[in-house]
């Protein structure tokens, strides 16, 4: 259940939201321009069952306050900072939506001891031209926010959204009208004024970005090229999501900022490794490999069973079809053996293995098929009574 709070954080009302159990890793959630921390209300549940989640209002969104602007993206990250200070979290994973996204980078690259991971949702470091947001700016003094809403929801969700969930879209609606013209306004011209790119560099953080594929602001290229500038970062597209992806696809993005924090690539790779290949196999391999041969275990673990086998794209009985017609192909009957018993834990039954192999004879050669026949039949022999 949350426990709402405000506190003054650099001379600012600020308005935040505490979930789950403080014993628990931090998580700072920071929303987009024109929402409130309500935009993480699909989320919610799901993280705070893992992590201490902190959300707060930007300035001039919500309850927070609105001093005058404009703001600088430096001014809205010491924002941040002040609030876990309050809170007295030394270090924390930051996920941030859109100008989020921008103020958790702010923080990682100038105080990088303080983030352990990140998550840049839909953002980039630099949104161009910077005269648009000052124009904008100048348009929510003279005539509100409220009065963007229809060009902004284009842009936030796509055609079929729209049409087809209009309580969510009131729900967004009454968050943006909530904002402050003045508040939106200075973090407007935040966004004016921000060039993120040169700092990248300096992020220690491991990062996922995530972009949706349907966003005209925060394009999958936008979040490609943002994803390479920085020393450490994966990069996910959720398909038939616009600028608010969270909202597009609220288990799916989820899932994807746990799995982020709940460790690097060699960490993620080791659990899979181990879920799909078992604890004795891999114990195995890793004794083997003590001094000699211990960087090539490291290796595989960080890329092929985390940054491969672990990615999103594909569930595991889908993966290990293609593995086990791919070793089939390819002769490669020692990594055949093992991999059939992963693919009954992963979920394919022995009729679907032989399956697998039988349409792997089509376009990998009979010979090699009928070899994996017989490695397949003497795994499943050892396994099955």
């Amino acid at each position: 259940m949350s426990e709402s709070f405000t506190a003054t954080i650099n001379g600012i009302e600020l308005a935040y939201r505490l979930d789950g159990a403080r014993s628990r890793p931090a998580l700072v959630l920071v929303n987009s321009l024109g929402t409130t921390m309500d935009v993480w209300a699909p989320q919610l549940g799901s993280l705070a069952s893992e992590f201490f989640v902190v959300r707060f209002d930007l300035r001039g969104h919500g309850q927070t306050g609105a001093p005058g602007g404009p703001y600088r993206i430096e001014d809205l990250a010491d924002d941040l900072v002040g609030l876990i200070d309050h809170l007295g979290v030394e270090r924390a994973a930051i996920c941030g939506l859109s100008i989020g996204g921008m103020i958790a980078m702010s923080v990682a690259a100038r105080a990088p001891g303080r983030v352990g991971s990140l998550v840049l949702a839909c953002t980039a470091a630099q949104f161009s031209p910077p005269a648009a947001w000052d124009e904008r700016a100048a348009h929510v003094r003279a005539k509100g926010v409220a009065s963007l809403t229809d060009g902004l929801f284009a842009r936030w969700f796509t055609e079929p959204m729209r049409r087809e969930q209009p309580e969510l879209l009131a729900r967004v609606a009454a968050m943006l009208a909530s904002c402050d013209p003045e508040g939106y306004a200075g973090c407007c011209e935040a966004i004016a004024g921000a060039d993120l790119t040169a700092s990248l560099g300096a992020i220690e953080a491991p990062t996922l970005v995530i972009a949706g594929s349907e966003d005209p602001v925060s394009t999958p290229e936008t979040g490609l090229r943002l994803a390479q500038a920085i020393p450490v970062a994966d990069f996910s597209v959720l398909s038939g999501a616009a600028h608010l992806a969270n909202l597009a696809h609220p288990d799916r993005f989820a899932d994807l900022v746990a799995t982020h924090l709940r460790g690097g690539a060699r960490e993620r790779g080791m659990a899979v490794r181990r879920a799909v290949l078992g604890d004795a196999h891999v114990d195995r391999a890793l004794a083997a490999a003590e001094g000699f041969g211990g960087a090539f275990q490291e290796f595989i673990t960080a890329y092929a069973w985390g940054a491969v086998w672990g990615r999103p794209g594909l569930d595991r009985r889908t993966r290990s079809a293609i593995t086990l017609a791919m070793l089939s192909a390819l002769g490669r009957h020692e990594e055949l053996s093992f991999h059939v018993p992963a693919a009954l834990r992963n979920g394919l039954r022995g009729e679907e293995i032989e399956e697998v192999l039988v349409h792997s004879a089509v376009y990998g050669g009979v010979p090699a098929a009928n070899r994996a026949v017989a490695v397949a039949r003497e795994a499943l022999a050892r396994i099955e009574p």
